[in-house]
């Protein structure tokens, strides 16, 4: 089994507001940086979003994978199993249903381990994921985080 070290982060300016996320994906010699941007999001979401786009960047299943996040929000909903018991109720009166269904598709491919890391306190690579991050959310031609967007118009009663 291959061992991948992940380290994530994510950013809204404003929260809400524009946001992005950057992950640094580490396995033997092999290093890569990724970081996008949306338009109008939260610093949850894009906690959460690069989590999962880091577990769906792994090109095949079954590796041994320790995530590296400074967000509380991600590592206690897996590592306290909470999002096992908000699937139970349908995600009924959670926020980031979306994304949460996502992440439970792309989870079970993978040995995944979290380890909480406390942010803006010196860890390099997590350092590194903030300005990723930051410039994504800084970034021109934001992408649009639909399930975002969409939620706020039912909050709205637009639909």
């Amino acid at each position: 089994m291959s061992h991948v070290n992940i380290y994530t982060d994510g950013s809204a300016l404003g929260n809400p507001g524009p946001g992005g996320y950057g992950i640094v994906l580490m396995a033997g010699k092999h290093y890569k940086e990724v970081k996008e941007g949306f338009r109008h999001t939260t610093n949850n979401r894009m906690e959460l979003l690069s989590v999962i786009v880091a577990l769906e960047m792994l090109k095949k299943p079954g590796y041994k994978v320790r995530i590296f996040s400074d967000s509380k929000y991600v590592v206690d909903s897996v590592e306290k199993k909470w999002v096992f018991g908000w699937v139970k109720k349908n995600f009924k009166g959670k926020k980031n249903a979306d994304l949460w269904k996502r992440f439970l598709l792309i989870y079970p491919k993978h040995e995944v381990e979290f380890v909480w890391v406390k942010g803006h306190a010196g860890n390099k690579y997590n350092e590194v994921c903030d300005q990723l991050a930051v410039a994504a959310a800084n970034g021109k031609d934001l992408l649009v985080d639909q399930g975002y967007e969409d939620s706020q118009k039912e909050e709205k009663g637009l639909f």
